[in-house]
């Protein structure tokens, strides 16, 4: 069973902190979800999941390391206790008190305490960023095969763990249950990103729509819409779609004004010959760098 500290690579004194910031490293890299082509990449997840759940568990780390359980947290068999003959008065061979204590006090002394709870067990899970911006069920398969359906509510953000009662590790001695902690990444959009409850949309524009102005079909996190743009509208100008961000929050669409992907001839002749009615210095707002 491999060592759950070379598996995370993490030294024996490291915080928790540092524990978990590698688990959610490397979970984000060999998740099943993002390497579909790599068969390997789930027996290495998988090892993965079960080391995190050693390590970030304060109770199994120790019992580990005192090498009470293996890297599965199966329990290892006790040392036998060494046997002490103690001298007889009687001239004979004999044990006393103390030695029946140490013989059978470790035999029984399990029995002597109640059930008590299973540890919590720590997963990761990797949902798009639609989702996530609108929430979605997602069944998460487990290290041993079993299956957890994890409802992400709407708005949730990268990093939040969601607590799922009764589903983590077996309790002992007929204990409940521990909960299973699912740790949320969700991933980058290509045009969207979050900020606060507000979505950045960059929206490249032609020239003529930023000049003269238009009505364009933009994306929004439940579908496209119709934005009009202002006329005269440089690139940075943001307009907002109040309502369409997360959880009351809106969408901020930057334009961006793109020049033909070829030379235009009119549009350089054009150029060439006009000359702006009223003159303005774009750069005048720049300090000199000599």
């Amino acid at each position: 069973m491999s060592d759950p500290y070379e598996v995370l690579g993490v030294r024996r004194e490291d915080s928790e902190t540092a524990i978990r910031n590698a688990y959610r490293k490397l979970a984000k890299r060999h998740h099943p979800d993002l390497n579909p082509d790599k068969p390997e990449a789930v027996e290495r997840f998988k090892a993965i999941n079960a080391a995190n759940q050693i390590l970030s568990d304060p109770d199994q780390r120790a019992r580990y390391d005192r090498g009470e359980i293996d890297g599965s947290g199966t329990e290892k068999a006790p040392p036998r206790p060494a046997y002490r003959q103690r001298e007889a008065h009687s001239g004979g061979a004999g044990f006393g008190g103390e030695d029946f204590d140490e013989i059978f006090g470790g035999a029984f002394g399990s029995a002597r305490r109640g059930p008590a709870q299973g540890g919590d067990a720590h997963y990761s899970l990797t949902v798009d960023f639609l989702d996530a911006a609108n929430g979605v069920v997602r069944r998460l398969t487990l290290p041993d095969g079993r299956t957890l359906d994890v409802t992400i509510p709407p708005g949730l953000q990268d990093g939040h763990v969601l607590r799922l009662k009764g589903q983590g590790n077996p309790g002992r001695r007929g204990g409940p249950p521990g909960d299973a902690l699912v740790e949320i990444g969700v991933a980058p959009h290509r045009h969207f990103r979050r900020e606060g409850n507000d979505l950045l949309l960059i929206l490249p524009v032609t020239l003529k729509e930023a000049v003269l102005g238009a009505s364009v079909e933009v994306p929004t996190i439940k579908g496209r819409l119709r934005l009009t743009i202002p006329p005269h509208s440089a690139s940075g100008t943001k307009l907002r779609l109040t309502g369409r961000g997360i959880a009351g929050g809106h969408q901020i669409v930057e334009l961006k004004v793109m020049l033909p992907p070829a030379p235009e001839p009119e549009l350089d002749a054009f150029l060439r010959s006009w000359e702006p009615s009223v003159a303005f210095d774009p750069r005048a707002g720049l300090e000199s760098e000599t």
